[in-house]
């Protein structure tokens, strides 16, 4: 069956992902880095992830950010040329890149992030600024987080203005409720900017507490901690979130749930999809050791989005996202390496 998102889809157009661009730095825990003057360091930014994945799946794939202009950032911008990312929406402006330092193998929402984006040239971005006409030229699908608007209200302005564009070219709309505490620090709190920007979004994904946080959903009231739930209340969670953002949020087709619990060492990995009144399950996968949780949300994201613009259906592409999460959770980069054929052969059948 056609889903509902991939029918209004031209294919051939590109994929443009919004966000902000970052280098991340990864001192070592024992101070080794110090000593030995090394500090690993990655480029990425949750949307940028998103972008990479689906350049390397063959989507036609485009990146907006903005960066300042010098040496630098032109090895960059080359860098993600070279990897067919579409370079050119990138708006030059402002005086840093932003910066976030994470030792390998952590989680982003651990307390061991440190941001380092105040002023970047990102977080200066103003309404105005950037031609959306010229932007969506060529664009079917659009692409940001929730990290964007957790910045500054400036960025939540921008986020409205790239919204109502793209609405008004029917463009679709894809939305990551990723939950960033150390972001939301200008007096405003999720639920008070997530839900107006929700109102937009054609796909929607997170987990049922990011969308209690952010959008106001309802929780079931054994489920307020996050840990330590039977597989099934937490699918019934999934349904009951799923079914309360589509009856909040008309725009939105299709909405997807993942739920990612520490293993030991490893992980303990399932997602969910809900479209079509039907919510699809992935194959649950389990992890004695892992390499780096970053990006790896973004990769589900990424393969959401692939597996819509594809065509595939709800099961294939609940199980190709799933894979292809799972599988970035032994890539030590920001985004992931892995082809589609790699990918495929991580799938559980």
């Amino acid at each position: 069956m056609s889903n509902q998102i991939s029918s209004s889809l031209e294919k051939g157009k590109k994929v443009l992902s919004f966000g902000e661009i970052l280098l991340r730095i990864c001192p070592d825990m024992d101070g080794k880095w110090l000593q030995e003057n090394k500090l690993p360091f990655y480029i990425g930014g949750a949307e940028l992830n998103v972008a990479t994945a689906l350049a390397l799946w063959n989507v036609p794939s485009a990146y907006l950010s903005a960066m300042p202009q010098n040496s630098v950032t032109e090895e960059i911008a080359d860098y993600l040329n070279k990897r067919n990312i579409d370079t050119s929406p990138i708006v030059y402006s402002g005086e840093r890149l932003g910066l976030y330092y994470l030792p390998k193998g952590k989680d982003l929402k651990n307390a061991g992030v440190i941001y380092d984006r105040a002023n970047s040239s990102y977080a200066d971005l103003k309404v105005g600024q950037i031609n959306w006409d010229e932007v969506f030229e060529d664009v079917s699908w659009f692409h940001f987080s929730a990290i964007c608007p957790a910045i500054n209200q400036s960025i939540a302005d921008v986020c409205i203005e790239a919204l109502k564009a793209a609405t008004a070219k029917n463009i679709t709309i894809s939305l990551d409720l990723n939950y960033r505490a150390k972001l939301w620090k200008y007096g405003k709190d999720p639920i008070e900017i997530l839900p107006e920007l929700a109102e937009y979004c054609t796909l929607i994904m997170g987990n049922v507490w990011a969308a209690n946080k952010m959008l106001g959903t309802a929780l079931h009231d054994d489920l307020k901690p996050t840990e330590g739930y039977a597989k099934q209340t937490l699918l019934q969670q999934a349904t009951d979130t799923s079914k309360e953002i589509l009856s909040l949020f008309p725009s939105c087709k299709a909405v997807a749930n993942t739920f990612r619990f520490d293993n030991g060492k490893g992980i303990r990995y399932y997602t969910a999809l809900y479209t079509n009144d039907k919510l699809t399950v992935s194959p649950e996968y389990v992890s004695d050791e892992i390499l780096d949780k970053v990006g790896s949300g973004d990769c589900f994201m990424a393969g959401l989005i692939y597996g819509f613009y594809n065509n595939l259906s709800t099961d294939e592409i609940v199980n190709f996202a799933t894979a292809a999460a799972y599988d970035k959770l032994y890539i030590p980069s920001d985004a992931t390496t892995s082809t589609v054929g790699d990918i495929e052969k991580r799938i559980i059948r």
